[in-house]
């Protein structure tokens, strides 16, 4: 069986997707905007040993299989056409194009195959007791320390790697990221004088927002060194030296209390679910009465999943130790650490409009990319950006902001009787 006609029992004849593979088989339309080439036998090798998401992401990273055109086009036309096809289905159709020695070889054995075209940017093996601060650093210097460049043609001139919040349809990536700034800056109630914590801070986004925009003194701290150094760079250019620092440290070793406000933004989600108690007591014990948090991360849309897929692509290549939890468990540790909780929105769809994006972005500079980081890690991302992205979209996951103040002794909140930071939304 060549595998242009497993291709159309897999996905059907009305995929638009055009089948190339290394057999000189051929299946779907031609000229379609979507290709899929399969260019060596090692990609089925893969696809053996792993038949599902892990075995396609490590045939596409490795080189052995390409895709051309839009990446959440084609994931989408792929998942769509896939969806009623179980595992078990999929794996008799692998074994029955199993048949010539060269496919045999390269996917029944366990031996590795050959050298590479392109080298696999997996996660370095990681050691030590999970969420360590020394394993923290690891994990997130793998993922952040990439290159600021190359984060620069990704992300845009925000430089801002969390979700953006639209305030229009029509709202551009860069006016969505300023507008998220500010919706976080007035959920926490900064005003000129105040101080602010945020953890987790990037390349400082939120850091300089708070202190050209509301003339806060703001403090963010990251594991990332190279997002550090680019962040005080940017803080001294902009003339903000005075109100912003950031520093190349772990948010557990910030000595400074008594904040008016604590921020963090994109970091719970590699704090680990046993970790999120001592987590919310050390932000709670950083500010004082009155004191606002604003958490805003990734989760999943319910608590009966794992928290993390070990094996999964994204641990494997991109994120190593995330973890994500259910909107309700956070809300709960939030409030068993002292916090009253005051509100929360789910910015799902406000995600995957800012992964489109970055993956339009990173398509055009993808030569630069190449060029800049290696093959490799430009599909790695190009694969994870556009899967996150449909990931958002089907509600695979979803992007919560809960806010919650720490209350004065006698109960006194400070806050307004109503939310005061955002009309609402039109529709």
């Amino acid at each position: 069986m060549q595998l242009a006609e497993v291709f159309e029992r897999v996905v059907g004849r009305d995929a638009q997707v055009e089948f190339l593979a290394y057999d000189d088989s051929r299946a779907g339309p031609a000229g379609a905007d979507i290709t899929v080439n399969v260019r060596s036998p090692y990609a089925i090798s893969y696809l053996a040993h792993a038949p599902g998401p892990i075995g396609l992401a490590r045939a596409y990273v490795s080189g052995y299989l390409d895709i051309s055109g839009d990446m959440y086009t084609a994931l989408y036309r792929m998942q769509s056409a896939m969806g009623d096809l179980n595992w078990a289905d999929k794996r008799t159709l692998l074994r029955g194009i199993i048949r010539d020695p060269l496919l045999r070889a390269a996917a029944l054995t366990r031996l590795e195959p050959p050298p590479q075209e392109v080298r696999t940017e997996r996660v370095p093996l990681l050691s030590g007791l999970r969420h360590s601060k020394r394993r923290d650093a690891k994990a997130i210097s793998h993922h952040y320390d990439v290159s600021n460049t190359f984060y620069e043609w990704v992300l845009g001139p925000s430089m801002a790697y969390t979700c953006a919040c639209f305030p229009t349809e029509d709202a551009t990536l860069e006016q969505a990221q300023h507008h998220k700034f500010d919706l976080v800056a007035r959920k926490i109630g900064l005003k000129p004088g105040m101080r602010l914590l945020d953890v987790g801070c990037g390349w400082g986004g939120m850091v300089m927002h708070a202190a050209r925009e509301y003339g806060v003194k703001a403090l963010g701290v990251t594991l990332s060194k190279q997002q550090a150094e680019w962040a005080q760079k940017a803080i001294a250019e902009a003339g903000l030296s005075e109100l912003a620092e950031v520093r190349f440290m772990d948010y557990r070793d910030v000595s400074e209390t008594d904040f008016d406000a604590v921020s963090s933004i994109g970091l719970t989600e590699h704090i680990g679910k046993g970790n999120l108690a001592a987590y919310f007591s050390f932000l709670y014990g950083k500010l004082k009465p009155g004191g606002r948090l604003l958490n805003h991360c990734i989760t999943r849309p319910d608590d009966t999943q794992p928290s993390i897929k070990k094996d999964g692509f994204i641990n494997r290549y991109v994120f190593p130790d995330g973890e994500l939890e259910g909107p309700g468990h956070l809300i709960s540790r939030m409030h068993d650490a002292g916090f009253e909780v005051r509100h929360e929105e789910n910015l799902r769809e406000h995600y995957a409009k800012t992964l489109a994006g970055w993956c339009r972005n990173l398509d055009a500079h993808w030569d630069e990319a190449v060029a800049e980081v290696g093959e490799g890690t430009a599909r790695v991302w190009r694969l994870y950006m556009a899967g996150s992205q449909l990931g958002f979209d089907l509600n695979w996951i979803q992007l919560h902001q809960v806010l919650g103040v720490k209350l004065h002794e006698d109960g006194r909140s400070d806050m307004p009787l109503r939310p005061s930071f955002e009309p609402p939304f039109e529709g």
